[in-house]
Order: structure tokens, then C-alpha cells, then sequence
């Protein structure tokens, strides 16, 4: 009988996700796949040092110690074959993770076999393959940043912080804010705050982990799991998002509405073990503080590129000047 996984969080990690696999990588660059092989068989028995998303996974699944019943799995993907994925396995036995699946697909990408999985959250260092996923609408999907320069894992908790727009909400305020500027954006979310946002690519994700959290034992305020909203956005257009999150169900346990201000500080402070935002600018700093994912847009996106943002732009000065007339 299917193992139904309806009411359980499962995130596929990449092996260079979960592990520093940026040595053999570079092997794999120069030397090619007879060269990566030869190596990875060499040093099979090697403990691998953690990765960008090692402390995320091992919180995570450190939840199932508590729950009622299994809330979390964790399917580890690469695109090793299972012959050299032997140093994978042999690391996640060491490590203590409590992982039975795996996907080795033999150099093939591993997008397609998502939906197999059944993923909620797909985690990888092959921007291809992210987008992909993300293109695909199948889960949400994030681009793994490198490991931060020093990171407390010491909190037993698992703690995860996203961006709003564009990630947790559609890209379509975003967009607005970008095509016809700050105050048109106050304005209308203000005006708009009884109506709920859209569902962004990371807003399933958020359902079910807030839906995890009455698995576990303690009061939700109390939860082992905390999670919280690091958005750019600031009053008077916080209020859209509280009353979106309370439309939608979801408990959050911490917001903090920055308005312009640099996100890293505040990441630091929260000890995110992993924040999920769609801009490049937030992350670099973010990145060097706390483990960071980037959630692209999809490929047909208006975001997605500055001449398409450009033909926004000007179809916005086009209808407007119709308008008057």
C-alpha cells in the first residue's frame, strides 16, 4: 500500500545542499566524470563536512523526536550514481540523520522526479534544475547560497524566515511597487488590506509548516518550530499581510516590517536556519550571516529581467497617457 505523505512535510535536498561537496565539484570541473569518480571512490569512507541546508535538515528532522506521530522526511537527490554516492551515504550514517531515501539519478536531472517524491521544498546548488521546479509550479524551490562564515547551530529549535513578495505572497505587488513606485504601492495595499494576498510560490510550504506545528506537543506560541516574515514592506502596508496570514490559517511567530532597512542584522539576531528571499541584493548579506536559498522567478515572469521590466514600464506611461486623453 502507497505511504500517504499528505500530512508530512518533505524537503529533497541535493548532496551539495546538505553536504560541502565544493572540492569535488571543482574535480568533477576539471577533470570530468572519470576524474570524480575515481575520487569520490578514494575517499568513499570520508566524513563530509556539513553543507548550506546540514543544520536545517538536522533540526527538522529532530522534530519527529516529540511529534505525535512522523511530520518530517527527507529525501537526500544528487546526480551521483549510486556508485559514488556511497560517500553520501556513508556521511548521512555518520552524521545521524535520520534519512532512508535517496535519489541518485546517474548525471540526469533531478526535477523530474519531484512529483515521485511527493517534495514540498526542493533545496539544490543547480539553478536549472530550481527553475525547473519553480517553472513547474510542482512545489517551492530554492537556489542554495554558500555556507555562512560562522553560524550558531547551537539552538535546538529550527527556525525559518521568509521574504513576503514575491515569495510567500505573488510577485504582483512586487511588481507594482517596481512599475509605478513606492507611494502608488502604500496606497494601494492600504486601500486593499481586507483583501487577501495571492499565493506566492513558497505559500503551500508555509500552510503545511504551520499545519506540522499542531503536531507537535507544546502550545503553538511555544513551538520548537518558529518561523518568521523578514519583508522590506513597512507601515502602511504591513496590515495586508497579517490579515492574509490569518485568512490563510497560518500562525507566524515573529514579522518584522523593516522598510528598507538591511535584513542581515535582524536574520542574525532570529538565527534563521535558512531564509528564503527572491532578490540577490538581500541575500548577499544575508548569506554571509545565516544559510540563504534564492526563490527565482519563473522564467515567463515580468520580474524576471530588466527588459521585460522596461516594457512594463512603458505599457504603465502608455495606458496612463490614454487614459487621459
Amino acid at each position: 500500500m502507497p505511504v500517504d505523505l499528505s500530512d508530512v512535510l518533505v524537503i529533497g535536498v541535493s548532496s551539495r545542499s546538505l553536504f560541502n561537496l565544493e572540492e569535488e565539484n571543482e574535480i568533477f570541473e576539471k577533470e570530468g566524470i572519470v576524474g570524480y569518480r575515481q575520487y569520490q571512490l578514494e575517499h568513499e569512507n570520508d566524513l563530509l563536512e556539513p553543507g548550506t541546508a546540514f543544520h536545517l535538515v538536522q533540526r527538522l528532522l529532530h522534530l519527529n523526536e516529540s511529534a505525535k506521530k512522523r511530520i518530517v522526511e527527507v529525501v537526500v537527490m544528487s546526480r551521483n550514481s549510486p556508485e559514488t554516492g556511497v560517500r553520501v551515504m556513508n556521511s548521512v550514517k555518520a552524521h545521524q540523520l535520520d534519512i532512508t531515501r535517496m535519489a541518485f539519478s546517474g548525471g540526469e536531472p533531478l526535477s523530474p522526479y519531484i512529483d515521485g517524491f511527493d517534495i514540498d521544498l526542493f533545496l539544490s546548488k543547480d539553478i536549472k534544475d530550481v527553475q525547473y521546479v519553480i517553472d513547474s509550479k510542482e512545489c517551492a524551490a530554492a537556489y542554495i547560497y554558500a555556507p555562512p562564515h560562522s553560524f550558531n547551530s547551537d539552538d535546538n529549535r529550527v527556525k525559518i524566515a521568509f521574504d513576503a513578495d514575491a515569495v510567500l505572497f505573488s510577485e504582483e505587488s512586487e511588481h507594482r511597487y517596481k512599475t509605478e513606485g513606492m507611494d502608488a504601492f502604500h496606497k494601494y495595499e492600504a486601500e486593499h488590506e481586507d483583501d487577501p494576498l495571492k499565493e506566492g510560490p513558497f505559500a503551500k510550504l508555509l500552510i503545511k509548516l504551520s499545519k506540522i506545528q499542531e503536531e507537535l506537543p507544546t502550545r503553538i506560541e511555544l513551538s520548537p518550530l518558529r518561523i518568521a516574515i523578514v519583508t522590506a514592506r513597512n507601515a502602511p502596508s504591513h496590515m495586508r499581510v497579517i490579515k492574509t496570514l490569518r485568512k490563510w490559517g497560518v500562525y507566524v511567530d515573529e514579522a518584522y516590517f523593516l522598510g528598507g532597512i538591511s535584513k542581515d542584522k535582524i536574520l542574525k539576531a532570529f538565527g534563521a536556519h535558512i531564509f528564503f528571499d527572491d532578490q540577490d541584493a538581500h541575500l548577499k548579506e544575508a548569506s554571509l550571516h545565516v544559510p540563504s536559498a534564492r526563490v527565482p522567478y519563473t522564467s515567463d515572469s515580468l520580474l524576471n529581467a530588466p527588459h521585460n521590466q522596461a516594457k512594463v514600464v512603458a505599457n504603465n506611461v502608455s495606458a496612463k497617457q490614454k487614459a487621459k486623453k
